[in-house]
């Protein structure tokens, strides 16, 4: 099967229950001997389709639209002026998202760009790394660096023995804007995979105690590999079903809620999901929200801190859920942070970090503190 055909196959059987990226990604592991390159383009040509389909004709063959939005991908990356302001605006999101995000020609061309890749580098080997690993350039954070290169990270003998994360630049952010410190405690509430309990323990120094806790066992299981591999050990994984039944009575000094949301922030990196995410997912993620965050307040000790991080733009998942909170819990009050990409800007209560301005996801980023 040629390359062309294993992305007709993945665009074609992509639906709303079974994702783009979870399709490719299952599609690619089957195939082993599939060489990088070639794993690359139809990585490439699937991303492409989804991210161009507005601009595709329907009435011509799968393989010709996929060829049609690699083109119109090389194009935008070569020429991007080409695209007019109106028709990006009109033709990268679905025509409900201007009711629910500001949607700007600036944020349209940023979803329109192949995306940046992330990694975050342990301390100690930053050095080392960056003398190594060809095609990184420097983030804005200390260990954080842009990879530029087409090899596969995931293989990397660097990778495998702990030395760096794949972690997207506002991620590292949202870490950096929890700011814990080593003699803290802190419960990552809804820590999926690990990617921020682990940046937590860096800055903790491996320090003190960080409960990770999340409502899938699975997620869990690659979380305490993921920590294993990066030598990560001062973490206890817990299940935890977002009840108002906290997995433990420990009272913290700081609480990250990533919630669950909408990831319309991840556009730019997901395009399939700009065409199966409805309104009715942003209400039912923004109901799932406030009740997360009312459940894990009652955990903070007296001047503790809580983050609330969502990668969407949407605002009522957004500032819509922080104002309601900040109106529900009169024993917070709101807590101003820092833009970690923007330090010498004065701190606010609500941040929303735009993939124009980062080079990333989208987020939002909330904050109080106990009373």
């Amino acid at each position: 099967m040629t390359p062309l055909q294993l992305a007709v196959r993945i665009v074609s059987r992509s639906t709303p229950e079974n994702p783009a990226d979870m399709v490719l990604r299952q599609t690619l592991f089957r195939r082993r001997g599939l060489s990088p390159s070639d794993a690359t383009w139809v990585s490439r040509a699937v991303f492409s389709f989804f991210r161009w389909e507005r601009w595709l004709a329907a009435d011509r063959p799968l393989e010709s639209r996929i060829e049609d939005g690699l083109r119109l991908a090389a194009r935008f990356a070569a020429e991007p002026k080409t695209f007019s302001n109106d028709e990006l605006v009109r033709n990268t999101l679905p025509d409900w998202a201007a009711q629910h995000l500001a949607v700007t020609p600036e944020l349209a061309r940023s979803l329109q760009r192949e995306p940046s890749l992330w990694i975050r580098s342990r301390p100690e080997s930053s050095e080392e790394l960056s003398q190594r690993l060809r095609d990184l350039k420097p983030g804005p954070f200390p260990d954080s660096y842009q990879f530029t290169g087409r090899d596969d990270l995931f293989i990397d003998r660097g990778f495998q023995a702990g030395q760096f994360e794949i972690q997207d630049i506002a991620s590292q952010a949202v870490g950096r804007i929890c700011a814990p410190r080593a003699s803290e405690v802190w419960w990552d509430a809804c820590a999926g995979e690990g990617g921020k309990t682990l940046h937590l323990s860096a800055l903790m120094g491996g320090k003190s105690l960080i409960w990770a806790s999340d409502r899938a066992a699975w997620r869990l299981d690659r979380l305490r590999q993921r920590a294993g591999r990066a030598k990560c050990f001062n973490y206890r994984a817990v299940h935890w079903d977002g009840s108002e039944h906290p997995p433990t009575k420990t009272r913290f000094d700081g609480i990250l809620l990533d919630a669950p949301c909408s990831g319309l922030g991840t556009w730019g990196r997901n395009p399939h999901s700009r065409w199966t995410t409805t309104v009715q997912d942003i209400e039912e993620l923004a109901a799932i929200q406030r009740k997360l965050l009312q459940n894990v307040a009652d955990s903070l000790k007296p001047g503790g801190r809580l983050i609330y991080a969502v990668c969407t733009l949407s605002r009522a998942e957004t500032t819509e859920v922080a104002d309601w909170f900040t109106q529900e819990r009169s024993d917070l009050d709101t807590l101003a942070v820092i833009n970690p990409f923007q330090p010498d800007e004065p701190p606010v209560t609500q941040l929303q970090l735009l993939p124009q301005d980062t080079g990333g996801n989208g987020m939002f980023v909330a904050a109080w503190t106990k009373l």
